[in-house]
């Protein structure tokens, strides 16, 4: 009997840690916009493409793209999907961002400039993990609402 059940006990910790592992592994990766699905703001920021790499135990988002006068842009955020505000670097209009892990395939995500929530919204990929929909909600610096949705597709 215990012979038997060794293998069994064992291939359901190899099991149990893949799954973990490949849960955490979702949105990691390159990820390029695809403007075809995407609804932007007009005049607004594009991200073109967002990296999502381990950084020791957090993780580390890069993100190039380029600002509404079609200058290149490039920023980057380490920092844990805890919820908590960690600093972004790169980004004239941000100084802070935070995510927070709501279940396997989503994320909030809340940007903040000197103190103040500029915008928040959410990240949700698709079941099959190769399209990531980031949605968000804020406000520009003339005080006008502003919303967009990008799509974006996994390298």
């Amino acid at each position: 009997m215990k012979v038997r059940a060794v293998p069994l006990v064992l291939a359901l910790c190899f099991f149990g840690a893949a799954m973990c592992y490949g849960a955490d592994d979702l949105f990691m990766g390159t990820w390029k916009l695809n403007e075809a699905k995407s609804r932007l703001r007009a005049g607004g920021p594009k991200n073109n493409t967002v990296v999502y790499e381990a950084s020791g135990d957090s993780v580390k988002v890069t993100i190039d793209g380029s600002g509404h006068d079609g200058t290149p842009t490039h920023s980057e955020w380490t920092g844990k999907f805890d919820g908590r505000d960690y600093p972004v670097t790169g980004d004239s209009t941000e100084d802070e961002r935070s995510y927070k892990r709501i279940d396997d395939h989503t994320l909030a995500v809340t940007v903040k400039k000197g103190g103040k929530i500029i915008e928040s919204g959410r990240i949700v990929l698709s079941a099959d993990g190769k399209t990531r929909t980031v949605t968000m909600h804020g406000t520009d610096a003339k005080g006008m609402k502003t919303s967009s949705t990008a799509v974006y597709d996994k390298q």
